[in-house]
């Protein structure tokens, strides 16, 4: 089995890896990458076929998760080549697009499923769920030619599903000629090899928080973050505060179809509808969104009265809304997304925002990627013939902290 990376050797996302055996091809992801602005017209990489599916020899592109940095560019697959994802990470990315429409659509031939056996040609797919940020992900294992290399997408072990980790450490899958190994937070200089929060740790700050907090807490995070979701409902519940999720985060939660996790119809659990999504309502026509949620809506003047009852969980968008309703007085935004991101553009404009208005803001965040300490434990328990970095910017470094290292360039054939 050849394997060539055409983008992640050396960056984080973006990712696609191209695998050839016996005549016959497959794709694991293609991400589009972090550095492209809204709007840049991003080309598929270079595998011949993927774009006019013009060589029957490609069968099939396989998404590891509903991240835009490993599915943004799939809209460019022709539609010929088979596209396999997981069921629900689709249903989410289609809930999704409502809302949020610059992400394309996932429409897989197929579905991946934990530990499902899937035949294409001469390889033999083993898609194995992940703890990870994103919904519905899967490391994957491809055996062909004898060989099996694993490629682990994006996953860590510090999440809501760290059991499935511990399960990878504790009784790995057998024999791995390649390990392809995301390793996000391996970079120059002295490591910090200590764990990260868990999402229990960061229910238990929020918690306090809400606890602490004399009006209205305010929670800004991705609304596909489910692990988030759950973290933020019990933190409430904790803190005896009923949970308002934007019309957005209820959509996503429902589509997942799981009715464990929190939604509406759930006790202490009701909807704000920031005026954006309002907006989108209106102009789609699709009213039908916000009429199944009326008994539950709860509205900007209601959180200005009766602020020490509720906690809201949305984007940075509504803040400004929240903030001119006087909701906030004597309330706190928790940004729980990657701190870096309030330095862009946005961010710096809510941080400006809530310094003018007097409103305090915490961060209570954790990765969605393993820490380097547990790096190191799931390659001590998998001992790869070969360890290939990819989705970082630190390849040049993993032979600190991994034995059987081999650094490759994107664009590069090699041999699993």
């Amino acid at each position: 089995m050849r394997v060539r990376i055409h983008r992640g050797a050396h960056e984080i996302g973006g990712s696609c890896v191209e695998l050839q055996a016996e005549g016959a091809r497959l794709v694991l992801d293609v991400g589009r990458p972090l550095s492209a602005r809204p709007g840049d017209d991003v080309p598929l990489p270079a595998v011949p076929g993927l774009t006019d599916g013009s060589t029957p020899d490609l069968l099939g592109v396989l998404i590891s998760h509903p991240h835009l940095d490993h599915y943004g560019l799939v809209d460019r697959v022709h539609p010929s080549v088979p596209v396999f994802a997981g069921r629900e990470a689709a249903a989410v990315v289609g809930a999704a697009r409502f809302f949020s429409p610059m992400g394309p659509e996932l429409r897989p031939s197929g579905h991946l499923r934990h530990r499902k056996r899937l035949r294409l040609g001469p390889f033999t797919v083993t898609p194995y769920l992940v703890d990870h940020s994103g919904f519905d992900a899967y490391a994957l294992q491809i055996e062909a030619g004898y060989r099996r290399l694993l490629y682990t997408g994006d996953l860590r072990g510090h999440g809501r599903k760290a059991g499935l980790f511990e399960q990878m450490v504790a009784a790995p899958p057998g024999r791995v000629d390649t390990l392809l190994m995301e390793g996000t937070h391996v970079r120059a200089g002295g490591a910090d090899e200590s764990r990260p929060p868990t999402e229990a740790d960061v229910e238990l700050d929020m918690a306090a928080t809400f606890r602490s907090c004399a009006g209205l807490p305010v929670v800004v995070s991705s609304a596909q973050n489910i692990d988030r979701l759950v973290t933020v409902y019990r933190a409430a519940r904790r803190a005896g505060r009923t949970l308002l999720v934007d019309l957005y985060t209820a959509t996503v939660a429902q589509a997942t179809g799981r009715p464990t996790l929190p939604q509406p119809g759930f006790p202490q659990l009701g909807v704000f509808v920031p005026r954006r999504q309002r907006v989108r309502v209106k102009e789609s026509g699709e009213f039908h969104r916000t009429h199944a949620v009326r008994p539950l809506r709860v509205f900007p003047e209601q959180l200005v009265a009766e602020a020490h009852r509720f906690v809201v969980l949305t984007g940075s968008s509504a803040v400004r809304e929240l903030v001119d309703a006087g909701a906030l007085r004597s309330g706190v935004v928790v940004w729980s997304l990657w701190g870096g991101y309030l330095a862009n553009t946005g961010g710096r404009r809510l941080v400006d925002l809530l310094e003018t208005a007097g409103v305090p803001l915490v961060h209570h965040h954790t990765s969605g990627h393993a820490a380097l300490s547990d790096l190191k434990r799931l390659v001590a328990a998998l001992n790869p013939g070969q360890l290939v970095p990819i989705h970082t910017e630190g390849a040049a470094h993993y032979a600190r902290h991994f034995p059987g290292v081999t650094v490759r360039a994107d664009g590069e054939w090699w041999h699993a």
